[in-house]
């Protein structure tokens, strides 16, 4: 489903920089221009069958021709954020001064643990490998050191692997040492590990050229927060900016994927937003995660017997269907709960009808997000249509 933001983009009218052209008006012009021109040079009518070669070879052309004006269309659109896409669109951010965000690795806090206090210093270099033992590492960043009298001291890990797959492991998950050191008893991260984003996709970069202007101001303008936080991290989907009272922005967002973002970064995003390049004077800056709003989804859907062949099908596109329902509903701050989605979907995909238990339509707040905390959605069976 588009994004909310760039919903004014999708309904601005369509443009063709070839007049809507088609190959078939194509092929026309070209067999009326030649007839014409041929009784204007020779005084003799001339038609072209559909099996002259003459037609034939005149309709060759027009491929070629044709496949000329859609590289002219392209390009013409490529001028077009509603249209743009790839490294053009890369070009296009450039005109706005925004760059596409790399892919970036997740982080978190791992505890090294010492066998026995010592009255020394126990060091703990950079880049000390640790790992949850399914092929995943995490390295130290910097130099650490558990001091004289201390049993522990903890350090900031990230992934070796750009991209999300460092993400999500909760405390005590990253527990292995690869690189031995010396009079450590033990490791293990602390946080949940967080932070990793693929490479930035063509709608996120598209949204943030959208709302770029808005960070030009430093007015502090709703649009301006929104274009930062997703700036700071590419995993960061909603971002939704309040003001509770004079002076104060709290600023609530979501991951992409719709889960919640952890403490450590809401940290490092409040401390982004705070910078004096971004934060006007006049405002007190506080990131926090949206208030969850609970739901269950409980179905039950019918498939028409006239449809007894493709049944599989739609079973798994009915599953399909609510997954996408799922991620839809909690993954935008401020969506209601709308069972009528959920219906809609599994109609869509094939079934009958739906008797539907839960979930209920329920108000979520400015500040809040839906979270679902069970799903069943059975199959009733095949019904006469």
């Amino acid at each position: 489903m588009l994004n909310e933001t760039l919903k004014p983009l999708a309904e601005l009218p369509d443009v063709s920089f070839i007049d809507n052209d088609t190959i078939d008006a194509m092929m026309q012009r070209l067999v009326s221009n030649y007839e014409r021109r041929y009784q204007e040079i020779t005084g003799k009518e001339v038609t072209l069958g559909a099996a002259d070669p003459m037609r034939i070879a005149l309709y060759a052309v027009a491929l070629d021709l044709y496949q000329t004006e859609q590289y002219v269309d392209r390009a013409g659109k490529q001028d077009l954020l509603k249209y743009s896409y790839g490294e053009f669109l890369d070009g296009l951010a450039a005109n706005r001064s925004v760059s596409r965000k790399e892919a970036t690795a997740a982080r978190t806090t791992v505890r090294f643990t010492a066998s026995e206090t010592k009255d020394y210093a126990l060091a703990i270099p950079a880049g000390i490998r640790v790992t949850n033992g399914d092929g995943i590492y995490f390295t130290t960043v910097e130099y650490a050191e558990i001091a004289p009298g201390d049993e522990y001291v903890d350090v900031e890990a990230v992934c070796t692997a750009e991209g999300t797959e460092g993400n999500n492991f909760l405390p005590g998950q990253v527990d292995i040492l690869v690189d031995p050191l010396p009079y450590i008893q033990s490791v293990a991260n602390v946080t949940t590990s967080e932070g990793g984003a693929a490479r930035e996709s063509d709608e996120s970069l598209a949204e943030r050229v959208y709302l770029a202007p808005s960070g030009y101001s430093t007015a502090g303008p709703t649009d301006a927060y929104v274009y930062w936080a997703k700036t700071f991290n590419a995993g960061i989907g909603s971002v939704v900016p309040v003001s509770p009272e004079p002076g104060k922005v709290d600023v609530y967002v979501l991951m992409a994927d719709g889960s919640m973002p952890g403490e450590e970064l809401l940290q490092e995003l409040q401390d982004y937003l705070t910078e004096e390049r971004i934060r006007p004077m006049t405002d007190l800056v506080t990131v926090k995660k949206p208030e969850a709003v609970e739901f269950s989804i409980d179905l039950t859907y019918y498939i028409n017997r006239s449809d007894q062949a493709k049944a599989v099908t739609i079973q798994e596109n009915v599953k399909k269907a609510v997954a996408e329902y799922t991620t839809w509903q909690t993954s935008e701050i401020g969506r209601d709960i709308n069972p009528d989605e959920l219906v809609q979907r599994i109609k869509a995909a094939g079934a009958k009808r739906v008797e539907l238990t839960a979930p209920t339509f329920a108000v979520v707040g400015e500040t809040q997000v839906a979270k679902c905390t069970a799903s069943a959605a059975d199959n009733g069976g095949l019904e006469d249509d």
